[in-house]
């Protein structure tokens, strides 16, 4: 197990952006499925005490990944991730937005566009990923931190 892996959260309300860097200590394959595939996502992708759950995932370009995040309570807030593009074991962009359980769009928090770039690292030992968040406006924006978008995603 590698120690001090990197996690770097930093906010660009300027460009309405935020930027994650974070270092999972994986190879590259393992790290692209956990991100990729919806046996893996479902384990780790919502934030304590939450769970995910795949209704639908359709990983190429044009699919779409629909998914629920299960409250406690079994309070499900649906969610879709409509994929943009995709270069295998690389990088893959989606427009990422609230939906209803039909997965009609939810217009109050917008649509955040993803960029996720993927290296290997330490000799292939581990993976970093990259993460460009780019909102529509500074309010969405804001308002998905306000609701603990970075601890969730630090989790």
């Amino acid at each position: 197990m590698t120690n001090n892996l990197l996690f770097d959260f930093l906010v660009d309300k300027k460009n309405n952006q935020i930027r994650i860097a974070k270092t999972f200590d994986a190879g590259l394959p393992m790290t692209w499925d956990a991100w990729t595939k919806p046996e893996y996502l479902d384990q780790w992708w919502a934030p304590r005490p939450y769970r995910v759950e795949t209704k639908s995932m359709d990983f190429r370009p044009g699919g779409r990944w629909f998914y629920a995040m299960i409250s406690p309570e079994d309070q499900r807030h649906w969610c879709v991730a409509d994929y943009k593009s995709i270069k295998n074991l690389m990088q893959f962009t989606y427009l990422d937005s609230f939906a209803d359980e039909n997965g009609v769009l939810v217009p109050a928090f917008g649509s955040t566009h993803w960029t996720v770039d993927f290296s290997a690292t330490n000799g292939s030992e581990t993976t970093q990923v990259n993460i460009l968040l780019q909102y529509e406006s500074l309010e969405i924006m804001e308002k998905i931190i306000e609701v603990g978008f970075r601890e969730g995603f630090s989790a």
